[in-house]
């Protein structure tokens, strides 16, 4: 990730968290259903990911309590977190309601 993680969630696209670990094998799972849904969402949201053993802070403000954990901001504000690997089909829609609104 790259610049201020507050910064980056208040911006006016919706950001896609993705909490994990190198060393989670679920994760490696999760990585390709987001990049998925990245190019089907085509520039609507954002994408980031957050190491939790190098940014345990924000981590911590989340109550991440595992890994992967995916967490929906709007406007700086979470709207929607699971943890688990979470299907494609799944997280569109959620994107798709938030972008709704």
């Amino acid at each position: 990730m790259k610049g201020n993680f507050a910064e980056i969630i208040a911006s006016g696209t919706p950001v896609l968290v993705d909490f994990y670990a190198d060393w989670c094998q679920p994760c490696k799972m999760q990585s390709p259903i987001l990049a998925e849904v990245a190019r089907e969402m085509n520039g609507r949201i954002r994408v980031i990911k957050i190491d939790v053993d190098k940014n345990p802070a924000i981590a911590a403000r989340y109550q991440v309590q595992g890994v992967p954990t995916l967490a929906l901001f709007r406007d700086g504000q979470l709207v929607w977190q699971q943890s688990g690997v979470t299907p494609a089909h799944t997280l569109k829609q959620v994107i798709g309601s938030v972008l709704a609104k």
